[in-house]
Order: C-alpha cells, then structure tokens, then sequence
C-alpha cells in the first residue's frame, strides 16, 4: 500500500542549502526540521524551496548552508490555522538526502510527477497579452486516508487541455516546483509580502479510468 502511494508523488530537486534548521514537529519521537534549499531555474533566478526532515536524516546541530544537495521526496501539503482561516502549507518531504560536490548543468535540478484528482474546478483566464493559463488544484492520495492539495498552473496548450478538466477527474502532472513571492493585504493600512509555490506543468495527462 504504501509503496503504491509514494509512487503517486515523486520529487527530485538539486540546489544549495540556502537556511539553518527550524523545529517544525514531533511523531512518535522523532523530531521534523524545516529547511530551505535554492534551486536554480534556467533563467539567472532561481526558486527557494523549503524541505521537511527528520532529525533521523541529517545532523540539525550542523550549519550546511552553502553545500548542495539532492533531495528525493514528495510534495506535501497542511493547513496551518491562522488568522481566523487555514492556510495551505507547502513543502517537500525528504525521503533520501545525499551530498553532491558540483552540480551539473546537464542534470534536472528540479522533477515532480504527481498523479491525483483535481479537487476544485479549473480557473482559465488569458493575460493582457494573450497568454492562456489555467490553475488546477489536485488531491494525491497518501496512506491512511490522508491526502496533499496541491496547486498546479498550466501554459498554453496545457492549460486549455486543463480547462476541460472536471471536478474528480483523474490527472497526472509532470513539471517543477516554483516559489512566487505575492503581497497579501492584512487590512486597510498594512500588506505584507509572502511566498507561494507551485507546480509549473510541463506535461499533463488526463486519465480515463
């Protein structure tokens, strides 16, 4: 069961530990860290990711900033209660953590395959200069009954493939993760400025139960 669940959400991502480590929570015993790492696009930008990990895995009394790493995983998603509604918390589950001296150009620094259900209906809309862009927010399933909410956006071809997509229908995406930074208003006078992330699809498929 579980290996069949895992298979539905795969992350793969390269980058330089860009943080220390903050406490997130405790299971059974064992301790949850939060840590982010700095992904390069191929643009000259590059993507802030945070990762959760198990004390089990990496030394949390270690400074690792500056070194790269390959993170394999799942994307994850909770509700943090705040400010009288939940907000959805996104970031990767690390499973295997290994230490890389050079990161080559010619590796992917940045997969994600999910396969899920789309839990809300698709939000098409077209930008001032004509782009097509369609939001998706998909359900992957993991065990015990649990599930993650993940938001996807689609370009193009694949966001108007997305917008036929119905509520329940089953879907499988291929593409990155992105960090976007937003600015959220907290009331007349004061904003203040927050990160989302994403998945960018770069291929998707709709399956035909």
């Amino acid at each position: 069961m579980a290996d069949k669940v895992i298979e539905n959400n795969q992350v793969s991502v390269i980058g330089e530990v860009a943080s220390g480590f903050t406490f997130s929570h405790e299971v059974f015993g064992e301790g949850f860290y939060m840590m982010d790492i700095m992904v390069k696009r191929l643009s000259d930008s590059s993507d802030i990711i945070p990762l959760m990990i198990s004390e089990r895995l990496l030394d949390i009394n270690q400074d690792y900033r500056g070194k790269n790493i390959c993170v394999q995983g799942q994307f994850r998603s909770y509700n943090r209660h705040e400010e009288k509604k939940n907000r959805l918390v996104l970031s990767v589950f690390a499973r295997e953590i290994e230490f890389i001296e050079i990161v080559d150009d010619n590796v992917k620094t940045n997969q994600i395959f999910l396969d899920g259900y789309i839990c809300k209906a698709p939000v098409y809309r077209k930008t001032p200069l004509g782009r097509e862009i369609a939001d998706l927010l998909i359900a992957v399933n993991r065990p015990y009954g649990k599930s993650d909410y993940i938001p996807c956006i689609c370009w193009g071809r694949n966001a108007r493939f997305a917008s036929t997509f119905e509520i329940g229908g089953h879907a499988q995406v291929w593409g990155r993760i992105q960090s976007r930074e937003y600015t959220k208003k907290i009331d007349d006078i004061s904003s203040e400025k927050r990160v989302a992330y994403e998945i960018s699809v770069s291929k998707l498929e709709y399956v035909k139960n």
